[in-house]
């Protein structure tokens, strides 16, 4: 940062205008790619899927909570875990303020995972969330959508990786939760949309890996600071539970 070309106040404004020119056009594109979401063509969910909540068992069409759009963010908590994923963690940080907005404009959000509702309810409560979150340890919802798989499905689909070496992050979050790189890996993260229409429940969007950084608002806070993420080569390594830094 010492060498890091300093100059006058004239010089900076022009700079800035510069880039602000860049920032606007970045935002323009952002616009049009949210419209080519909702433009994508939908998938009846034919399944009727059952979740363990709150408030005893419900359906993927109950959770709607009588709006017409659910989002959800499928959680890294596996039913072998001892603690949520913090990278995942860190994110549920930033819902509970959002929530009564989203609620204002027909949209319902939850979380889902693997692991028994005691578990996620005792982790809630340890964290200090309000959001829903429900459990998915009797039904094939996360399965079937490719975000869970079974210790013999990523024993052999994770072995060539582990026997070059996982990645510092993987091997973070598995001592993080509990667990060792396999079991930790049986989880993925994600994010899918539904509507419901006419009784029927139909999936419109998903996306995972950087697709999720939406979700974590201390990205785009860090990106406007001056060293922003910082991260080099330890890529998110960093990320502790808000109650563990």
């Amino acid at each position: 940062m010492a060498d890091h070309k300093v100059v006058s106040r004239d010089e900076w404004t022009a700079a800035r205008e510069k880039l602000l020119s860049r920032e606007k056009e970045h935002t323009r594109l952002g616009d049009e790619l949210a419209g080519r979401r909702r433009e994508l063509p939908w998938v009846r969910v034919e399944k009727e899927y059952r979740f363990d909540t709150g408030d005893g068992t419900r359906t993927l069409a109950e959770l709607f909570d009588g709006r017409s759009q659910l989002l959800v963010y499928h959680f890294m908590f596996g039913p072998s875990y001892e603690a949520g994923c913090p990278t995942c963690s860190s994110m549920a940080d930033t819902i509970d303020g959002a929530v009564p907005h989203l609620h204002a404009r027909d949209v319902t959000m939850t979380y889902v995972s693997q692991a028994p509702l005691e578990k996620l309810q005792a982790y809630k409560r340890r964290m200090g969330w309000n959001m829903p979150w429900v459990s998915s340890a009797n039904s094939d919802f996360n399965f079937d959508l490719g975000y869970s798989s079974t210790e013999e499905q990523t024993r052999e689909a994770v072995a060539p990786m582990l026997e070059a070496g996982a990645p510092p992050i993987v091997e973070h979050n598995a001592r993080s939760t509990g667990t060792d790189a396999t079991s930790y890996l049986t989880q993925g993260f994600g994010f899918s949309a539904f509507i419901l229409e006419d009784g029927a429940v139909y999936q419109t969007y998903a996306t995972t890996g950087r697709g999720v950084e939406f979700l974590m608002g201390y990205y785009g806070i860090l990106d406007r600071a001056p060293k922003g993420r910082d991260e080099g080569e330890d890529w998110q390594v960093w990320i502790r539970r808000h109650d563990e830094y």
